[in-house]
């Protein structure tokens, strides 16, 4: 168990920063990643919100997207959030053409499902795992799980449909919880890769 684990962010881009500052808060060596080398560096890896396609064509680019899938298919802890949660999705119920995923949760879901960018919410939810009370979820553009598949296991659920999902060594969510300042689901995927590392 590494008391202090090195935990990279994909910072292809999206909201890199407030990852960094949350999971040292968490007490992990926080560091960007976009090279493979890099990746090949971290015991554990955020994927950020941001735009899933963008994200999934510049992980192309860089030539992450083999890394990543080989790494989180290797049982590397990671958790997305909300671009991140599409780009860990098996299936994406609606790809936009050439959209690809790095996969490693069993699950289907829906871009955008929340709304557009003007229908943008927070709302307190409860996540299994996380002590403490409901987590403040901020929801832009986010997606939801249209479904699971037998290894994946809903650990949040608003308004009637999943907004998070853990796989083995995987963490997802709908929301962004690194801008709300409560770093308890950092803490929690931070715990994830201490149990590994």
């Amino acid at each position: 168990m590494t008391e202090n684990p090195v935990i990279g962010v994909l910072a292809l881009q999206g909201d890199v920063r407030e990852h960094l500052i949350a999971l040292a808060s968490a007490d992990a060596v926080a560091r960007p990643v976009r090279r493979p080398e890099e990746l090949a560096g971290v015991d554990g890896l955020v994927i950020p919100g941001g735009e899933s396609t963008t994200m999934s064509k510049l992980a192309v680019l860089f030539g992450m997207l083999e890394p990543l899938r080989e790494r989180v298919a290797a049982g590397m802890p990671v958790y997305g959030t909300c671009a991140g949660m599409i780009m860990l999705a098996d299936k994406i119920l609606d790809p936009r053409a050439g959209q690809e995923t790095v996969g490693g949760i069993d699950m289907i879901v829906r871009r955008n499902a929340f709304g557009r960018q003007n229908e943008s919410f927070e709302a307190a939810v409860e996540v299994d795992g996380v002590p403490g009370g409901p987590v403040e979820g901020v929801f832009i553009r986010a997606p939801w799980v249209e479904s699971l598949g037998a290894r994946a296991e809903a650990v949040a659920v608003h308004g009637g449909h999943i907004v998070a999902v853990r796989q083995g060594n995987a963490l997802a969510t709908s929301f962004h919880p690194e801008l709300t300042g409560d770093h308890r689901v950092h803490a929690l995927f931070t715990d994830m890769v201490r149990a590994v590392a």
